[in-house]
């Protein structure tokens, strides 16, 4: 059963400054000190969703419900604890009622049960508290309120006194919470240790209602190194009271156990300590940044002749022309101008890996090896692999050593949905859950993870990542790629040499995926070759997933790495027989990668497509009958010509 928390804040506010769980630059989120809740049982609770906007992801956890929100006050007379359940808002009829404004989750019992209650008020800058008979109670019929009748007092004039009194009861009177829910009373001051450690976090300060959930308000013990490796004094996070991250609570210890997920104490400490002047000149040094970018972006596709793309800027709502902004900046014009010279070599004989690998495999080499399917395994035996053996354990012996980095590429275009059996997201999940398919998790923390993917799934895929601890990669050791794309262009009949960038709409430039040979692009334009030499890194595996494939796959071989390595090659190649090269599995490394530069190869490949044009001043849709355009592609493969000798390309060819 998922325990409750039962909101309970002191009358007297803690005055820590304010700490922002968001992006610092964002709007901040206030929270009340009090915020009503309902009590809800543990198996109708519905489930809610907590955001770390600033980790650039989302989680999603099943909340624990609320009980109660009443602060408590002791009586310098009675002796008695005593907690508020209201203020006194304002007189009602002439009879002497007035009306309340709950801050109790439990009105009917507060206000609808006869008997004796206290009443709080500000005389000469005291707090006086007085005892009075609550005689009936109701609910106002049309408003978030209550109607009390107190004995002795029958008219407007003796009730219009008391407002903005507190109204006060018994402590000892509140309700018995079911099993695993508390009141947050309880909770405020319980030590917060981590369940894996035992170590100190710190302490709860206070408790919030966010809504949906719950939320710890916790003093960072100074013991606690969050953030650049210190913590400073009187630091305060967040941290969502359910289940999943505060499975342990302990009232008789007066300690809470939690597991959170990576990152969630580094993500809502306030490291930014800058004014807002501060801030906004930032906000504008980097919208200055934005509109130079966008000036030298269109300054370069000018000189490509491409000043049609530009016509949407000047019409359409700010969010439209925003859309266009970010196409323009998006546009690789260097490998656009590239792209645009193959459209010219389309003539020639066209680059076919198919002969490429039949030359590789009828060479006499020792850079060339026959390996079975089932020497594939983590734990193949040496008996079953043969002389091999040798290049399994060299492979297993780099990615012990922090020398090897992966990269996997999804690249299934034909799959439109994210998630499902066939969607990128969900594909993903299921292979790094698979130990036999993948690398085991132990193994995971020293080997750095690269992830090319369609543009719309990169966030969901920051999600599932940030959802299941990164799957025992280290955090900022993963990278999140979108794929390389290039705009799609057409010729005029009149001018078949100048070559016109589509639009898909007036804000969007069509565009179309490079292929494999993006992958090294991307790789070269993000600086990732130069933070993974930083990192001692020597290879890169490259993997390609497609997530229609029926027939499960391995996807380290950590054979093929090894064999690389004894061989001081460049690249590495594993194909199979029946699949020639539909699945890519390469290795390069990362001296080769360095000096390539990016630098790929096109052809283009006419296509049909669909877009708009402007004529005359008006927007008009374009539908072809034939083939009116050139999309291009780039193959991975292509870069065999760039190795210094074939005699640095290793063949691993798998057989069945």
């Amino acid at each position: 059963m998922l325990r409750a928390c039962a909101l309970l804040c002191s009358s007297t506010p803690i005055t820590f400054p304010p700490v922002q769980l968001f992006n610092p630059n964002s709007t901040s989120l206030h929270f009340q000190t009090f915020e009503l809740s309902r009590p809800v049982s543990a198996s109708t609770r519905a489930p809610c969703h907590f955001s770390l906007v600033g980790a650039g992801g989302r989680c999603s956890f099943t909340a624990r419900s609320t009980a109660t929100e009443e602060a408590v006050e002791t009586s310098s007379d009675s002796k008695l604890d005593l907690v508020e359940v209201g203020f006194l808002s304002g007189v009602h009829g002439l009879q002497g009622e007035i009306c309340i404004k709950p801050n109790t989750d439990f009105p009917d019992l507060r206000f609808s049960k006869p008997g004796r209650r206290w009443l709080k008020q500000q005389l000469m800058g005291q707090d006086k508290i007085d005892e009075v008979e609550l005689v009936e109670g109701r609910p106002h019929p049309a408003q978030k309120s209550w109607i009390l009748k107190f004995r002795g007092l029958d008219d407007v004039d003796q009730v219009r006194q008391l407002v903005g009194a507190t109204l006060l009861a018994e402590e000892d009177d509140r309700p018995e919470l079911d099993e695993g829910e508390f009141y947050s009373r309880d909770l405020l001051g319980m030590r917060v240790l981590l369940k894996e450690t035992g170590q100190l976090v710190g302490t709860v300060a206070n408790v919030f209602d966010n809504g949906g959930n719950d939320l710890l308000h916790v003093l960072l013990d100074s013991s606690m190194e969050v953030c650049n490796g210190s913590t400073k004094t009187n630091q305060l996070v967040w941290i969502p009271f359910v289940d999943a991250i505060v499975p342990d609570v302990d009232l008789e210890r007066r300690e809470m156990y939690i597991t959170p997920p990576k990152g969630l104490l580094e993500v809502n400490m306030r490291t930014d300590e800058r004014s807002k002047k501060e801030r906004r000149q930032l906000e504008w040094k980097e919208r200055k940044k934005q509109q130079k970018r966008l000036i030298a972006a269109k300054k370069k596709l000018c000189e490509l002749e491409q000043k049609h793309v530009f016509d949407g800027l000047r019409f359409g709502e700010k969010s439209q022309r925003s859309l266009l902004a970010d196409h323009i900046l998006d546009v690789n014009s260097t490998l656009l101008q590239k792209a645009l010279q193959s459209i010219e070599d389309s003539s020639k004989k066209r680059w076919n890996i198919t002969e490429e690998l039949k030359a590789l495999r009828a060479r006499e080499s020792e850079c060339t090896v026959n390996v079975s399917r089932e020497c594939l395994g983590f734990d193949a035996s040496k008996e079953k692999v043969g002389d091999n053996f040798s290049f399994l354990q060299q492979g297993k012996s780099l990615y012990s050593e922090g020398k090897v980095s992966i990269c996997l590429v999804l690249n299934d275009h034909e799959t439109e949905q994210l998630e499902g059996e066939d969607g990128p997201v969900s594909y993903l999940q299921t292979l790094l859950d698979d130990e036999q398919r993948f690398l085991k998790e132990e193994e995971r923390a020293c080997v750095p993870l690269i992830i090319v993917s369609l543009e719309h799934a990169i966030e969901d895929l920051r999600n599932l990542f940030q959802e299941n601890g990164y799957f025992g990669f280290e955090s900022d050791k993963v990278w999140f790629l979108k794929e390389e794309t290039l705009p799609v262009v057409c010729s005029s009949p009149e001018e078949p040499k100048k070559h016109k960038i589509l639009m898909k709409s007036p804000w969007e430039i069509l565009k179309s995926p490079v292929g494999s040979g993006g992958v090294l692009s991307v790789l070269a334009s993000h600086g990732i070759t130069d933070s993974l030499s930083s990192l001692g890194i020597d290879y890169l595996q490259v993997h390609s997933i497609e997530t229609r494939s029926k027939t499960p796959r391995r996807h380290i071989n950590r054979m093929l790495i090894g064999f690389v390595s004894a061989k001081g090659a460049e690249i590495g190649i594993q194909v199979t027989e029946e699949s020639e090269v539909k699945n890519l599995e390469m290795i390069f490394t990362l001296k080769f990668l360095k000096g390539l530069k990016g630098k790929i190869e096109f052809e283009a490949v006419t296509k049909m497509n669909s877009h708009v044009q402007m004529v005359e001043k008006e927007w008009v849709e374009s539908v072809p009958t034939e083939p009116n355009s050139f999309e291009f592609r780039s193959d991975i493969y292509r870069v065999l010509g760039e190795c210094s000798s074939p005699a640095k390309i290793c063949l691993m060819n798998i057989t069945v």
